[in-house]
């Protein structure tokens, strides 16, 4: 198996993480909020020294996509196309919420086979970036914003199947699902980068590789800046 650099960067926590032969060799996190632009390239030294260290040659650069913060996306892309370019390694691109997804997958919970995971990453008042898979990781609703009304997710509670939601936007959607007695709330569910194992080894293995000078974030809505507020004097 491949010994890759997976970066996250999508969310809350900046994190990177060194894997390899199925394993997480060396890895960092940050909690504490959106210091991603001074966190990360410590993060990333930390991970290459252990591979320098243990005489480990890297194969690729996993880097996770969005949908997420739009900062954030920027600073991890731009530190992962500069490493990939400068080591001559390919570059792979993780949708968010399929990494969610995976992340409750591979958790202890006791899941059902025939459940619904719907990943939903916080876009700000009651929207979120969402879409639903299944066990196999196939899309049941693509990737796209939604804003959440008492139709949200209509088809999909109309199954009748189990169904799990989690991720950064999931606990404002809780109301929406009162009336859905087969929907169970994951809380505290986070992109990490020690969660990229399993889906970049996928890519790497395909050869799935994203073009390392104009590939660019998921965003799935356009950007929209904010005007500061004029200080009070």
């Amino acid at each position: 198996m491949a010994t890759l650099l997976n970066i996250e960067t999508s969310g809350a926590v900046c994190s990177a993480a060194l894997t390899g032969e199925g394993m997480i060799l060396a890895h960092k996190e940050d909690f504490e909020g959106r210091n991603h632009a001074t966190m990360l390239s410590g993060f990333i030294k930390y991970c290459l020294d252990y591979a320098r260290d243990h005489e480990m040659q890297l194969n690729g650069i996993a880097i996770s996509l969005g949908p997420g913060s739009y900062t954030g996306l920027r600073i991890g892309l731009s530190e992962a196309k500069g490493l990939a370019y400068a080591l001559n390694v390919p570059l792979i691109g993780i949708n968010t919420l399929e990494l969610l997804t995976s992340r409750v997958m591979f958790s202890s919970l006791d899941i059902d086979p025939d459940t619904v995971f719907l990943p939903m990453v916080d876009a700000r008042r009651m929207e979120v970036f969402t879409a639903a898979y299944d066990f196999g990781l196939n899309p049941l609703l693509e990737p796209q914003p939604l804003i959440f009304d008492e139709n949200s997710y209509a088809d999909i509670k109309a199954t009748g199947r189990p169904l799990l939601y989690f991720g950064s936007g999931a606990e404002k959607a809780q109301p929406f699902f009162a009336d859905t007695p087969q929907a169970r709330y994951v809380p505290d569910v986070e992109a990490l980068a020690v969660d990229m194992i399993a889906l970049a080894e996928r890519d790497f293995a395909r050869g799935n590789f994203i073009d390392k000078a104009y590939s660019t974030p998921l965003y799935l809505k356009d950007f929209q800046a904010t005007k500061p507020k004029n200080k009070v004097l």
